[in-house]
């Protein structure tokens, strides 16, 4: 009888480990909640069942008796992997335990700051009295966001002190509207440049591959609009920041897998945004660390759960970026989509790129999330992106100006004739 893995997840960011796991010769048990998944056509089993209920796809675990339980880019089903991983008896790359730790972010400060790893200032709230209150405690200055969701979503900057009772309140209501577990998260503002660490820990001995450049939206919103590797930041702020991140990864005891740290470089140093014990998204891993050092880290995470060791080893350095495409979309900048006066509805009448970006050197693909017909608004989260561009370079320089070029030749335009 052949090997059987179950994968939770059937994005457009996971069909890159169901394709690595089939290359394996792996039987593929898909779980997705979406019927619809774009990665069900490549499973031999394909069950429509949320990757975040537990029980379900533990049920459904004992029903088809997979060799081992993944997921690839997402963190809500790294829980349920770990849960359904430790139910079976499979070996503890990640308790049920430290995966709360990777993935709610209450537990993980909780988690951090027990171990001595450099975050914020943060505050819990589980009503709004509390809510209130880590505000002030705050000067009013502050992060809001949802302990238990990803990708940007019900994240908010509260700048400075004197905001009405309903003002808060719609803070408060946004933020939990948009946690899982109804908590949401106070925190100290990091000003600095952010980068995310790639890592693969294998039998507790973690390797850095990558650190990534991110580019945010500015306030009130912080949605990641471009990603870059390797890292422009100097040698000294890059060893400070691979130091902080095996902290953090020691920290919630990961033993074998990725991980997907994010740091903020403060004044007073780097200091953990977040830690997830999965393949980062946004194609990072997928796209951007093959391109850059060669490494596949889709691939080894894929072996490495099936106990393989993979190989780690960096075959080039070049340079690799990816800029993403919003409606508010304003070429050549990196301060696209501020989310502030451009958020009501506006349907697509046309979404394209022109000819001219296809000749230019070192752009490496260009995709279209959305249509013509498709209704669209500001940017606020990772879900408002119309599509993607990526590009490469001798330099991570090199490859940021192409793809700052490239946006210049997209074109978005509106039924009511307002173009992007």
């Amino acid at each position: 009888m052949g090997k059987k893995m179950m994968i939770l997840g059937a994005s457009p960011l996971q069909v890159p480990a169901i394709r690595a796991a089939k290359e394996l010769g792996y039987e593929i048990i898909l779980v997705d909640y979406d019927e619809e998944a774009v990665g069900f056509p490549l499973a031999d089993v394909k069950l429509v069942v949320s990757t975040l209920d537990m029980e379900e796809v533990y049920r459904q675990a004992l029903i088809y008796r997979p060799d081992v339980v993944i997921t690839s880019t997402s963190d809500g089903p790294v829980r349920t992997a770990a849960y359904v991983n430790e139910k079976l008896g499979k070996r503890p790359d990640l308790s049920y335990e430290d995966s709360l730790c990777a993935t709610v972010k209450s537990y993980m400060r909780g988690r951090l700051k027990e171990n001595h790893v450099p975050i914020p200032a943060y505050y819990v709230a589980e009503d709004f009295a509390s809510f209130r209150a880590a505000v002030e405690a705050l000067g009013g200055r502050c992060m809001v966001k949802p302990s238990d969701n990803a990708g940007s979503r019900g994240v908010t900057l509260l700048e400075g002190g004197g905001k009405s009772k309903d003002e808060l309140w719609e803070v408060y209501e946004f933020s939990k509207s948009n946690s899982r577990n109804g908590v949401v998260m106070v925190e100290e503002v990091m000003d600095g440049p952010e980068v995310s660490v790639e890592a693969m820990t294998v039998d507790g001995e973690t390797s850095i591959i990558a650190i990534t450049d991110k580019y945010i939206t500015p306030p009130p919103y912080f949605v990641e609009i471009a990603h870059c590797e390797p890292s422009q930041l100097s040698e000294r702020q890059k060893e400070e920041i691979k130091a902080v991140a095996l902290q953090a990864i020691r920290a919630i005891r990961l033993q074998n897998g990725p991980s997907h740290t994010e740091i903020k470089v403060t004044a007073d140093g780097a200091k953990i945004v977040e830690i997830a014990a999965r393949l980062g998204g946004d194609f990072i891993t997928s796209k951007l660390v093959p391109l850059s050092t060669g490494v596949d880290l889709v691939g080894a995470s894929v072996l490495l759960a099936t106990g393989k060791e993979p190989d780690l080893d960096k075959k080039r350095q070049k340079g690799a970026a990816i800029h993403f495409i919003f409606a508010d979309n304003e070429p050549n900048t990196m301060a696209a989509g501020d989310g502030s006066s451009k958020n009501r509805e506006r349907k697509i009448k046309r979404l394209e790129a022109r000819e001219e970006i296809f000749r230019l050197t070192g752009v490496e693909e260009v995709v279209m999330y959305k249509k013509a017909g498709d209704i669209v608004r500001g940017t606020r989260s990772s879900n408002d992106r119309l599509g993607h561009i990526i590009t490469v370079g001798e330099t991570a320089k090199e490859a940021m100006e192409t793809g700052k070029k490239a946006m210049g030749y997209i074109h978005v335009e509106y039924e009511e004739g307002e173009n992007g």
